[in-house]
């Protein structure tokens, strides 16, 4: 039997315009990626996090996959709104889904097309955007990550600070690659480690710039910018715990209006190391299936 050519894929997932299915809020929304094998059978491969109060969700979590070059692989991207703990989305509000293959989406780089609901109707105005990215980096960096005296977004308590990682693409304009989780009333966060992929961060390029962006959590989904800062994986990977890598939070909004504004606060990187412990296959090959470790 000949070997097949395969790539490592990774999906980067975000909506518009979605249906509103909550009473008194909007959709919480997830993505959950399925693939079909033969005929009508489809199965789960993976789900994106649910992003809590958004109607123009943009994902964290990617999809990695398999891209065959000699075969046609049936992908479907449904959105659901999720409103329970279960993991059965069968009893959670469908929001609309997107059929096509994965050929469709590497040839594109990015597709955007518009969500329909299972009778074959539109999904209202909603829409999804899928770029797809070829890894060829099996590297992962590890990250330990605090903040200390944060601006305090809230009238009653203290901020809800979480942190967006994005990198820079050619064209200028930034995407988000990871999300950390919402350390609630604490203006001195420590966020648990983290791990990214060298390629999803800065397209393994050492020098490429990276954007962290440090927000306030709303449960209305209209989370207040603290502050952000742009740096390096070649300054970032200076870091240890015994001389962590320290930078200004900015706000440029607050900055511009008061003359004596300093900073919204320190983002403190104890630890960055960059590790193939978690690493994949990846990169183009000629050698049959490739699969995560």
């Amino acid at each position: 039997m000949a070997a097949q050519c395969v790539t490592k894929v990774e999906l980067t997932i975000a909506c518009t315009n979605l249906l509103d299915k909550d009473v008194g809020s909007k959709s919480d929304p997830l993505c959950v990626l399925l693939q079909n094998t033969s005929g009508q059978q489809w199965y789960e491969v993976d789900r994106t996090e649910r992003v809590k109060n958004s109607l123009n969700p943009k994902f964290a979590k990617k999809f990695l996959i398999d891209y065959y070059f000699e075969l046609v692989q049936k992908l479907k991207f449904g959105i659901y709104d999720i409103d329970n703990k279960t993991f059965d989305l069968n009893d959670d509000d469908f929001l609309g889904e997107f059929e096509c293959t994965l050929g469709q989406i590497v040839s594109s780089r990015t597709l955007t097309k518009p969500l329909v609901l299972k009778n074959g109707r539109p999904a209202g105005r909603g829409s999804i955007t899928v770029t797809a990215e070829e890894v060829k980096d099996n590297r992962m960096v590890v990250f330990e990550v605090e903040a200390r005296k944060l601006d305090n977004k809230d009238f009653f308590g203290k901020s809800d600070p979480y942190l967006e990682f994005h990198k820079q693409t050619g064209d200028g304009n930034w995407v988000m690659v990871h999300r950390t989780e919402v350390i609630k009333n604490n203006l001195n966060p420590v966020w648990r480690p983290f791990k990214i992929s060298l390629n999803s961060l800065c397209y393994s390029d050492m020098d490429k710039s990276i954007k962290v962006e440090c927000y306030d959590y709303d449960s209305d989904g209209s989370h207040d910018l603290i502050g952000s800062f742009q740096t390096t994986m070649s300054k970032l990977k200076e870091a240890s715990r015994s001389s962590p890598v320290e930078f200004e939070c900015i706000n440029e909004k607050k900055r511009q209006k008061k003359k004596t504004y300093k900073n919204s606060g320190i983002v403190s990187v104890k630890h960055c190391e960059v590790s193939d412990i978690f690493r994949y296959d990846s990169g183009f090959k000629c050698s049959g299936i490739t699969t995560l470790i």
